[in-house]
């Protein structure tokens, strides 16, 4: 198998695998406990929200623990507009953020009355500062906008966005999900307010993720019920999951520096390959040959034009090559990509993209394999597109500009 599908799930490290087995039949306690067993279970739990916090350069209170990203996302934006009530209803989004963030500010909006703005980005999938700092009102509580983008894999001026956050007194949470332990996060140096992030992106195990809130935020609970997670979030914890989080964190920043050269460099040989033996295809997302840092590390998108990308992926999947075409949470929606649709795409192109996302165990002869199968599955699916057989008679011009067959 090659498994090049790492945006919707990573392998969970066999060495975090060890630190948590322990805590499943040995060291079993409930960390609330104040006997021997329960107290090994707390010091675990602290020590792994020590571990994240100083990857994210926060301090070990900083850190709350959650069931997944998409449960940080959901705690970040109904909590805050919760709180700041008083001041107004207002938050700013864009318009390609994951799911959890979109369908949040749909309920927020639709049933306790948020107005939400939702911004343009550009066909690289970049906001426009400008546009951002205009759409502040003096009702204003909350901008979320993610670090980077699951899909395309665009990098977002995430320093800038929270220096304007600051600058009008407006709280600023970002879904980092896609990022942590991807590139190097800073919080305070970021200017965030709230981040969240889930274990299973980042080499740790389902079931975990955190939510970073800045002390001072005073955000509201979000489950309630017993004390756990310093009143913030009820619940016994998940104490393998912490436990596998923490050690995915640790590990992640250990090997950051050389995880990001590596996949950079089978990003960008993946990227040429393919655009040089496939025709008519298309870069979804920031060009590395233009902007380096403006795409994520192991992301690579393209929409190949005259092609179903179900099909591609289903021809992809009968040669044991795992790949996607967009968010894990959106698939089996015959609707095309909200993120390709916001930056510009037709609904051919967006129905004919494919998502290849790598990791550090990814190797170069795994991608020569994968783009000799796609350039086979390409021709032969092109063979069967009317579509195709037009634009061989020149009676249909390509959306992605003329190429050889």
């Amino acid at each position: 198998m090659i498994y090049l599908d790492n945006a919707a799930t990573t392998r969970t490290d066999p060495d975090v695998v060890a630190e948590m087995l322990p805590f499943f039949s040995e060291d079993y306690g409930n960390p609330s406990g104040i006997y021997g067993i329960a107290q090994k279970s707390r010091a675990a739990v602290t020590a792994a929200r020590e571990k994240t916090a100083h990857v994210l350069g926060c301090r070990a209170d900083e850190i709350f623990f959650t069931s997944c990203g998409s449960e940080a996302d959901n705690w970040a934006l109904k909590a805050a507009f919760e709180a700041c009530r008083d001041k107004g209803n207002h938050i700013i989004t864009t318009q390609i953020e994951h799911p959890a963030i979109l369908n949040t500010c749909e309920y927020l909006e639709r049933e306790r009355g948020a107005e939400i703005t939702r911004l343009a980005v550009n066909e690289d999938g970049v906001v426009d500062l400008g546009e951002l700092e205009a759409s502040i009102r003096p009702d204003t509580i909350l901008i979320s906008v993610m670090t980077a983008n699951n899909e395309i894999g665009t990098i977002e001026p995430i320093r800038q966005i929270g220096e304007i956050a600051r600058r009008h007194d407006v709280l600023f949470h970002t879904d980092a999900v896609q990022a942590f332990g991807q590139i190097p996060l800073h919080a305070d140096e970021l200017n965030i307010d709230m981040l969240s992030a889930s274990a299973h992106k980042f080499n740790g195990p389902k079931g975990a993720g955190f939510l970073y809130i800045r002390k001072g935020v005073g955000i509201r609970s979000f489950l309630h019920g017993g004390a756990q997670e310093h009143n913030r979030r009820a619940g016994t914890e998940n104490v393998p999951g912490i436990v596998g989080l923490g050690a995915a964190a640790k590990k992640a920043e250990e090997n950051l520096a050389r995880k990001m050269e590596k996949e950079t460099r089978l990003r960008d040989y993946l990227i040429r390959r393919i655009r040089e033996e496939v025709p008519n295809v298309k870069l979804n997302g920031p060009d590395p040959a233009v902007a380096r840092a403006g795409r994520l590390p192991n992301n690579v998108n393209f929409s190949f034009e005259f092609v179903e990308g179900e099909s591609l992926l289903i021809m992809l999947d009968m040669r044991q090559i795992c790949a996607s075409s967009g968010s894990a949470c959106s698939s089996g929606s015959l609707s095309p990509s909200h993120v390709l649709k916001a930056i510009g795409l037709s609904d051919s192109l967006a129905h004919g993209a494919l998502r290849l996302t790598l990791s550090a165990e990814t190797t170069k002869e795994e991608l020569d394999t994968t783009v000799e199968a796609i350039r086979g599955i390409v021709e032969r699916l092109r063979g069967m597109s009317p579509r195709y057989e037009a634009y061989r008679k020149g009676t249909l011009q390509a959306e992605t500009g003329s190429s050889a067959f």
